[in-house]
């Protein structure tokens, strides 16, 4: 009798149907449901297996094969949300985590793939991915394969519905059965070879001589007969043509639907998701690939998991010499060196086991050292050397001192038996990254800067045994009083969906990925996102296809190490293979609310502490300190100023603060202030001329570099700038002026603050550079990824496939991607090291152009004719046209309402922008 279990909305789930299976929306942190298959219902641990219950509520726990999403695997983009990789892994579960019930097929058993991924709760798959030794293979069905021995086919296609094996075997398998010319026996593909003319097969030890290893890749073999027939061709000068051998891969069948196909109906589709489905000990799968061995499929208990090459053989193996004859040494040739491996040239780590207790407890109570140390791991691992090592020597315990360095004689340095003290700032960047990323400890060490992941780690255990410590005198004192506190029964925190369905939303709730405010039911929304709360459509979509309805746009705060990556794996699923980790049973502890001021950054919309996020005290304008070109050793949090503020009390810049890269605009502000400090465009930067340009404006095109890269001063080279930027219009504003860039996935031209309005993406990309030209392109080291870095603007209407570092990100030290990219590709070159230097060539540039472009014009000016139409004066740096043979002076040229235009029709302010 099968067994059937009641899920609790209303769903009856039996043996081999597929479901949603998660925890509750606590233990599992908002990520989203897992897709697993049931393989079999099993009592309550501790209960036999065979023993008989009432009811389906006896089954409370079931063994299910996951499934994972092509992101939880890799940190690939995919966009197809219904597609799967099947694995031949397993965990048992308790039956309260099934949340609903679904369908998964593999892909050549579906005939109509676009109507089938219409459906809700339909997915399918056709790659396999193996946790432990994490690789993909490909998965066809057993009646495809063909290339097999007759035995060995009946037994596969009997027990087995899929076959697992590697991209390249896939072609060999599904071809005609392929016998050995010689002795008629079948040719397996990993030691079979083929004949390049007559197309026949052969074993490598079948022919003569044998073949160790097969033709390399390009190269071909032919068989005897075949190699003496050429000879006999070539000897008799006979051209005979052969027909060009044809690839023996078979070409896979066209699945697209052709103009007369009709549509699947649903009859047809219903027929497929109930056919019948082969499984031989609970699997329907078994590898089939380059390391399996033809008989072994005949016996049941045989692995059916995937399997890589093993390390045996010559080429993993020492060769290991014969043993030389048993003759005495001569007396000359001994030694007195001690021979290695003994008991002399050993170093005992502890002889604790070897002394009384009362001595342990002698030694360890004289050792100098802080009661809060008695009980570290390192400190008993140091203490446990020295007293070893005093006792051996028969010396006094008492003299031991306990240092915090030690040298160990397999390092060339001192090593810290234990971490320096952490500071306060230390201790309130790790509170308030705790508080925002959970668990997450490398989160929480970019969010740190000056600690490495292993003093991280430590301090977490720590910190977290002390939290654990205060929970637990709570619980004795509670106690103690003879008040208990009940902990909440699993089935109260199951209810809802888990607890994540929110119940009384407050009244001006927006849904954090389509921005509705109306939905018959809310969703609690994952961790980074602008709120907290998702609309009917989207949650049930996030949960079950790991996927919004809608884009997020760019104003969400969304973590800068999830931009452009698969969405985090949980803890307690089976994304970390074997030894995953259970679901906490324990009381669980929530992190204190920070002290330390938080605000938000306007460039990345994230919040951070006081200090790495500097805030204007005149404007109220933050920014992270990285990205706005401020050192933190000179920073002074109380009294710092932005810029423009700083400017209107010492006034070293002009009090005009337009950037000279952008359009003119209206500045019709709230209270006057422009820019306006409520947005990262209020982030401007002094040019050499005086002038103001925005941060990203002198980052983001290429022509501009800075005299200071640390604090991104003195923007140079608008001069310089190609005139295509100035000619071209912007296709946000659909105006001419300014400086427009173009998107890196498209040919549209903007301006750049028009594109940070939009809400573009803005980032920096990592791109490979081939070896051969690593030395003429600048390298920049981004955590861990090496290459050229280039500043990308991409339309939010794109889809995100490329891996961008948002401006925000930081690295192991702490530094920001965009100081990263000024540093490497915005300092001056090395040969111009002088401003003046700098520049005067850029001004020759400049007049260079102009001169070409005075040049192409049809009427110049002569001797005769080079008076001021209006001044009359004989004498200016330049003469502009204003006519048919009239000429202005560069004054009067200026002051003018209307500048004159070329015959060309091409002004020489366009040309020649003024410089900055």
């Amino acid at each position: 009798m099968a067994v059937e279990v009641t899920l609790k909305n209303g769903e009856i789930v039996t043996v081999n149907d597929h479901v949603y299976c998660s925890p509750s929306w606590a233990a599992r942190d908002g990520t989203p449901y897992s897709i697993a298959r049931i393989m079999e219902f099993l009592p309550a641990e501790g209960v036999p297996k065979g023993t008989t219950g009432k009811g389906a509520t006896f089954w409370s726990r079931v063994r299910l094969a996951w499934y994972y999403r092509p992101g939880d695997v890799s940190d690939r983009v995919v966009v197809d949300n219904r597609l799967l990789l099947a694995a031949i892994y397993s965990e048992i579960c308790e039956t309260s985590q099934l949340r609903a019930k679904c369908f998964v097929l593999h892909r050549d058993k579906i005939s109509d793939l676009a109507s089938w991924k219409k459906r809700p709760d339909r997915f399918y798959f056709n790659r396999l991915f193996d946790p432990y030794i994490r690789k993909e293979f490909e998965v066809i069905l057993t009646s495809e394969v063909k290339n097999l021995p007759e035995n060995v086919y009946e037994i596969l296609a009997a027990r087995y519905e899929y076959i697992v094996a590697e991209k390249e075997i896939v072609p060999d398998l599904t071809a005609n059965i392929r016998l050995c010319e010689t002795c008629q026996k079948w040719c397996a593909p990993q030691d079979t070879v083929k004949c390049d003319r007559c197309q026949n097969f052969f074993h490598m030890g079948c022919v003569q001589p044998p073949l160790s290893n097969k033709p390399s890749r390009g190269y071909g073999w032919t068989c005897a007969p075949c190699s003496r027939r050429h000879e006999e061709e070539v000897d008799s000068h006979e051209v005979v043509r052969h027909p060009t051998p044809t690839s023996g891969r078979p070409k896979a069948p066209s699945r697209a639907r052709g103009p007369g196909r009709p549509r699947k109906d649903r009859k047809l589709a219903e027929q497929e998701e109930t056919a019948p489905i082969r499984h031989f000990g609970l699997w329907p799968f078994r590898y089939f690939g380059i390391y399996t061995v033809p008989e072994d499929t005949l016996d049941p208990n045989d692995f059916i998991f995937p399997r890589i090459a093993t390390r045996t053989g010559v080429k993993y193996q020492a060769v290991v010499p014969a043993a030389p004859d048993p003759t005495p040494i001569p007396a000359d040739r001994i030694t007195d060196e001690e021979e290695r491996g003994g008991d002399s040239t050993l170093e005992v780590l502890s002889y604790v086991s070897e002394m009384s207790p009362g001595e342990v407890e002698i030694a360890k109570n004289e050792l100098p050292v802080r009661a809060e140390q008695k009980y570290n791991v390192d400190f008993l691992t140091e203490a446990t050397k020295l007293l070893s090592t005093a006792w051996n020597e028969g010396g006094d315990m008492s003299t031991i001192r306990m240092k915090q360095n030690r040298q160990e004689k397999w390092k060339k340095h001192e090593t810290r038996w234990i971490d320096r003290d952490w500071n306060f700032e230390e201790k309130a960047n790790f509170d308030d990254a705790i508080q925002q990323h959970g668990a997450e400890l490398r989160l929480i060490r970019e969010e740190i800067g000056t600690r490495s992941i292993y003093e991280v780690v430590r301090y977490y255990a720590h910190w977290k045994n002390s939290k654990l410590k205060e929970v637990n005198i709570q619980i004795r004192k509670e106690r103690a009083s003879g008040k208990t506190t009940k902990a909440p029964s699993p089935a109260a925190t199951d209810d809802d969906y888990e607890g994540s369905i929110v119940k009384q939303p407050r009244s001006n709730v927006v849904c954090a990925s389509c921005k509705t405010r109306e939905s018959a039911q809310w969703w609690k929304a994952p961790k980074g996102l602008s709120s907290s709360i998702l609309c009917d459509d989207c949650g049930i979509s996030w949960r079950k296809y790991a996927d919004f309805t809608k884009p997020v746009i760019r104003e969400e705060s969304v973590p800068a190490s999830a931009k452009g990556k698969a969405p985090e794996k949980r803890e307690g699923t089976p994304l970390n293979g074997p030894n995953a980790k259970r679901s906490r049973t324990t009381k669980s502890v929530t992190p204190p609310a920070s002290t330390v001021p938080q605000e938000k950054c306007l460039a990345c919309h994230n919040y951070g502490p006081l200090g790495k996020i500097v805030k204007c005290q005149e404007c109220g304008f933050k920014t992270h300190a990285g990205t706005f070109g401020v050192i933190a050793e000179s920073l002074d949090v109380d009294n710092w100023l932005c810029e423009i503020c700083q400017n209107d009390k010492v006034q070293e810049a002009s009090l005009n603060t337009s950037c000279l890269l952008c359009p003119k605009v209206r500045r019709d502000t709230k209270d006057g202030t422009y820019p306006p400090p409520d947005t990262f465009l209020r982030a401007q930067k002094p040019t050499e001329g005086q002038g103001w340009v925005h941060v990203i404006c002198s980052v983001f095109i290429p022509e501009l570099t800075f005299s200071d890269t640390t604090k991104l001063r003195l923007v140079e080279g608008i001069s310089v700038i190609n005139p295509h930027r100035w000619l071209t219009p912007c296709s946000l504003c659909s105006e001419k002026g300014g400086a427009v860039v173009r998107c890196c996935d498209c040919s549209k031209e903007f301006h750049v603050s028009c594109a940070w309005t939009a809400s573009h993406r803005f980032g920096f990309e990592i791109q490979a550079v081939r070896q051969s030209k690593r030395e003429q392109t600048t390298i920049a080291n981004w955590n861990g990824d090496s290459g050229n870095m280039v500043p990308v603007i991409s339309c939010r209407e794109h889809p995100s496939r490329r891996v961008i570092h948002e401006m925000c990100e930081t690295n192991d030290v702490g530094e920001t991607a965009l100081q990263v990219y000024c540093q490497r590709y915005k300092s001056p070159a090395l040969s111009h090291t002088h401003a003046l230097l700098r520049k005067a060539r850029r001004l020759d540039q400049v007049l260079g152009s102009v001169a070409d472009v005075l040049a192409s014009s049809r009427t110049t000016p002569t001797a005769n004719h080079t008076q001021c139409m209006r001044c009359k004066s004989n004498y200016s740096p330049m003469f502009y046209p204003s006519g048919v043979n009239q000429w202005m002076c560069h004054k009067c040229h200026y002051e003018s309402k209307e500048p004159g235009k070329h015959m060309n029709g091409t002004s020489v302010a366009d040309v020649g922008r003024a410089t900055a």
